[in-house]
């Protein structure tokens, strides 16, 4: 069984202090939800800045034009005629400083040449960690991660003394509840209605990233001929992701429909989808085919499923529960036996489409 994930609420606290003005002095905004991102960055230079971009006030920087020298003197600017200024930095490695993360790029650096660079990346942080210790209250400043990676090394003093004056937000793609009501909220706009089941199925074939989503439904809506928003609908405007894609074709392996499996194989060559991630798709869903079948075996009920194999969406282990009550333990086990020697398979053949196509075959007649 999956271990929980600790429940990080940074961005329910970041949206109770927009919406209560109590806007704090250093962020760092991360993760892979960027609609969010965006709009709580918006939300923020409305409320610091509501007279626009263009004044004194406002100030945005790029990682690699950024010194912590010039970051001192722009935080340390007093607001014009405004009670705050607001400073963003895009895309500045804080916890590698503009020297180590520009030495990554060097690589005929010398092991000296490395060190030297290395020191100098630990100066910046030295720095930048005195600069956040006494940031004045009318400067609010914020680092935003848009395509490096946030990983901060917590063993490290200098990381450590950095965060312990940020207020790190994380924009993850929202669970199952908030997504169906943010979907049903903006084809209400709209005039649309859909369904819980439908907006889950919206979101699963999308991935649930709420830019995509925002897209995807004023295309639908502008489809739509009537007031309720089909599965039809979604099906004939929306391109899945190709993770959907992937999951439609364990489904009807599941459900035994052969021909359908071998289509959607064959669309997925086409998208050249490659073929150990068709391979792994296909393995985890037959991996949850088996632990759906346990379940039943042992009285456990949906919810069980979910926390047990990490299930996003409750249709989808629903859909697991109903197609394993028409199977037995042993075809599960024998299925996903079958996708583990294919795996195997993979790492050495050549012949990757032909072993998939050989793996179809097999499974249909499990």
């Amino acid at each position: 069984m999956s271990q929980k994930k600790k429940t990080d609420n940074s961005f329910e606290r970041l949206t109770a202090s927009i919406k209560s003005g109590q806007i704090g002095g250093f962020y760092i905004f991360h993760g892979d939800e960027r609609y969010l991102l965006e709009h709580s960055l918006s939300e923020i230079r409305q409320c610091i800045c509501p007279d626009g971009l263009n004044g004194f006030n406002y100030k945005r920087f790029e990682g690699k034009d950024i010194q912590a020298d010039e970051l001192d003197d722009a935080i340390n600017t007093l607001p014009f005629f405004a009670e705050r200024t607001l400073i963003e930095i895009h895309d500045f490695d804080i916890f590698k400083g503009r020297k180590a993360s520009e030495a990554q790029t060097d690589s005929y650096e010398t092991p000296t040449q490395a060190r030297s660079t290395e020191g100098d990346g630990n100066k910046e942080k030295t720095r930048l960690a005195e600069i956040f210790s006494d940031l004045p209250d009318y400067a609010s400043i914020i680092f935003i991660y848009n395509t490096l990676q946030f990983k901060p090394d917590g063993r490290l003093k200098l990381d450590k003394e950095i965060l312990k004056y940020a207020q790190v937000v994380e924009f993850t793609i929202q669970d199952q509840a908030k997504l169906t009501k943010w979907i049903n909220r903006h084809f209400d706009a709209l005039g649309k209605r859909i369904s819980k089941s439908d907006s889950e199925y919206l979101a699963h074939i999308t991935d649930g990233y709420m830019t995509a989503l925002a897209g995807e439904i004023g295309k639908i809506s502008a489809y739509s001929s009537g007031e309720t928003i089909t599965r039809e609908d979604i099906d004939a405007v929306v391109t899945p992701v190709l993770n959907a894609f992937a999951y439609k074709l364990t489904d009807a392996l599941i459900m035994r429909k052969y021909d359908t499996a071998m289509s959607i194989l064959d669309e997925l060559f086409q998208m050249r989808e490659p073929p150990h991630k068709i391979m792994y798709s296909i393995s985890l869903k037959m991996r949850q085919f088996l632990a759906a079948r346990v379940c039943l075996e042992n009285n456990l009920g949906k919810d069980t499923l979910i926390d047990m194999c990490g299930i996003r969406y409750g249709f989808q282990a629903a859909a697991l529960m109903d197609t394993a009550r028409k199977s037995t333990l042993r075809r599960c086990r024998d299925a996903v036996i079958l996708c583990a020697e294919a795996a195997y398979d993979l790492n050495s053949a050549p012949e990757h489409e032909e072993r998939l196509v050989e793996l179809i075959t097999r499974l249909a007649y499990v």
